[in-house]
């Protein structure tokens, strides 16, 4: 136990010295950058006076080309040229909006991104915050909904992170009316897709609109919310890279990083729906006044019973109870406060008369109570309570009403709203709490293979820059406790509690004795491991086994024996009975002589001849020719 705690005790201990120490290192920042300037001194002298000494040579840059469209294209933005040649900066004015925020005055830029690790990569940024920007471009033609795909993938960089505010684009209808200039948001638009963030509300917007082939006009349909959780997008500061396919057979696709975020179908996937209902309720339809909707009723025959008290009170005095000895009944439970002053301010003819504040009465603190004794409240055993009829079924219930289903005159199904109104050019138009957002490499294509390589020669070329220059795990695991000293001791402990649980199990045990020391002396011996029980256990089974199998073996050879015995005694008895026969024909015969033995006329024919021979070997005088 001392060994556990001495390793506990250090553990702590070191775990507070590296916290220590890293507070220390904080405090003594510029002792630290004069002692790296000293270094570096050091460092320019001996590089000065050994000038032919070999340098280690410069990590390799990663050299940034912008990418290039491998197929045909509607439109393609990578803004490496360093402009906004293209671009139409709107000059309109939101409507019902204040004059000094109406104006769509957001300043954008072409910029390289923040701690970007590819010179060279710039790309379109709203500059300001707390304004409304609107910027847009012509596409190369019209983007018509056919027999192809549409494609739009672009990419989004939140470098500041985001408070409240958005980062997608607009496809704006071809119409008569559209001027670039005057680009607001109410600019008729045939899709809007990308991120969008106010609170903790994250959205990704697939929303486009659906003209209504009976009256003509124009209506929103969302896609539903991705399953996926979005807030990452939002506040790692990467770039990340939307995409939206659209197929004629009506699904739809929507992508974060070449990753399916969430899918659908137009038809049965937006809301509301694309296509109404056959059938909506009569607005003019009235539930009758009569319509019984009541499931159950009280029962007309019940009748309150006679012993039924309504006016019994819940709560009564309780009747047992005693007052305790010592309760003060002349003593009230709060004074005037003795220590009270008047303040100096008060004026009676304004605030009344002045009273000391009440405390609680000291004298009450040793008692068991004081002021007037009441017995205790219990509840009352015959309350009952108003009495109400109990509740049958209502023989009358015709259910809940509503109203009766009609045609729908508004009804039309449109098998194809993949077919949209075309668009004619591309428009970021967003509100933002905050700035510096980072837009780059725009693509509407109608090829899958045309937007990915497009994908992989910019977007993927950012990842596997940042990819390389990301520290290991073991510098992550040090920066973070560079932010947040007390990590150092979960290192420590965790590092450390394995040893410790080794040091614990292999040196904490008991030693066993060995056979020898129980030789030497009387005490009992342990019991033997259950491994070895587990084994005699068996060999016991088996002897066992063994036993029952010799005992049934002897009792199968007793069984035989008698059997055998039976026929034995029954061939002795037959051979008895011959040498009875022998020994009366021996008697009988000319050669018996009394004088011999006469047990030899009972044997049989061979052993009576030679008890013959040994009696005469005794006495030849005794046998006769």
């Amino acid at each position: 136990m001392e060994m556990k705690w001495l390793l506990y005790v250090t553990l702590l201990a070191l775990g507070t010295l590296a916290a220590q120490e890293h507070d220390v290192g904080d405090d003594d920042g510029d002792d630290v950058i004069d002692i790296e300037d000293d270094l570096d001194d050091g460092v320019e002298d001996v590089e000065d006076s050994n000038p032919e000494s070999s340098t280690p040579p410069p990590a390799p840059k990663v050299t940034y080309r912008a990418p290039v469209p491998t197929g045909e294209v509607y439109f393609v933005e990578s803004f490496d040229k360093g402009t906004l040649d293209g671009w139409i900066l709107s000059k309109a004015k939101k409507d019902d909006t204040d004059d000094e925020i109406a104006k769509y005055d957001g300043k954008w830029e072409v910029q390289d991104m923040k701690d970007t690790k590819l010179p060279g990569d710039k790309g379109l940024v709203l500059v300001t915050r707390a304004k409304h920007h609107a910027i847009s471009s012509k596409l190369s033609k019209p983007f018509v909904f056919d027999t192809k795909p549409l494609i739009i993938q672009y990419e989004v960089n939140f470098q500041n992170g985001i408070e409240c505010g958005g980062a997608y684009v607009k496809l704006l209808s071809k119409t008569p009316e559209l001027n670039l200039d005057q680009f607001h948001d109410k600019t008729p638009y045939t899709i809007m897709f990308g991120p969008d963030k106010c609170g903790e509300d994250y959205k990704l917007h697939f929303i486009f609109r659906h003209k209504n082939p009976k009256t003509g006009k124009y209506e929103e349909k969302h896609a539903k919310r991705p399953d996926a959780d979005l807030k990452t997008y939002f506040t790692d500061k990467k770039t990340h890279l939307y995409t939206l396919v659209l197929n004629p057979d009506n699904s739809f696709e929507i992508l974060v990083d070449q990753m399916v975020v969430n899918s659908g179908n137009l038809l049965n996937d937006m809301s509301p729906p694309v296509n109404p209902p056959r059938e909506i309720e009569d607005p003019n339809d009235q539930k009758p006044e009569d319509w019984d909707e009541r499931p159950k009723i009280p029962d007309p025959d019940a009748v309150k019973p006679d012993d039924w008290d309504e006016d019994a009170p819940a709560k009564i005095a309780d009747e047992n109870a005693v007052k305790p000895e010592g309760w003060l009944d002349d003593e009230p439970e709060y004074v005037a406060d003795p220590d009270a002053e008047k303040p100096e301010d008060w004026d009676e003819d304004m605030d009344g008369e002045w009273e000391a504040p009440q405390i609680a009465n000291p004298k009450c603190e040793s008692a068991p109570g004081c002021g007037t004794w009441q017995r205790p409240m219990i509840d009352n055993p015959n309350y009952k309570g108003k009495w109400k009829p109990p509740m049958i079924d209502n023989v009358n219930y015709q259910g809940i009403w509503k109203p009766r289903k009609i045609p729908n005159p508004d009804f039309f199904e449109d098998l194809e709203p993949f077919r949209m109104t075309p668009f004619s050019a591309v428009g970021l138009e967003l509100w933002s709490m905050t700035s510096d957002i980072f837009f780059d490499n725009f693509i509407i294509c109608t090829e899958r293979a045309v937007a990915d390589d497009w994908a992989n020669d910019g977007w993927g070329l950012k990842k596997a820059a940042d990819g390389a220059a990301e520290p290991g795990v073991v510098g992550q695991m040090m920066a973070a406790a560079e932010e947040r000293p007390w990590l150092w001791v979960v290192y420590i402990l965790i590092v450390a509690f394995p040893v410790f649980l080794v040091v614990l199990f292999c040196c904490s045990g008991k030693k066993q004795p060995s056979a020898a020391e129980y030789k030497k002396t009387d005490a009992p011996q342990p019991d033997v491991m259950s491994d070895e029980r587990e084994e005699e256990k068996d060999k016991g089974d088996k002897e066992e086994e063994e036993v029952a199998s010799e005992e049934k073996l002897e009792e199968k050879q007793k069984n035989d024996a008698d059997i055998g015995s039976a026929s034995q005694e029954e061939e002795e008895e037959e051979e008895e009975g011959e040498d009875r026969k022998r020994a009366s024909e021996c008697q009988n015969s000319r050669e018996f002589n009394p004088s011999q033995n006469r047990n030899c006329c009972g044997q049989p024919q061979q052993s009576r001849e030679r008890c013959e021979r040994k009696a005469l070997a005794i006495d030849p005088a005794l046998w006769e020719d």
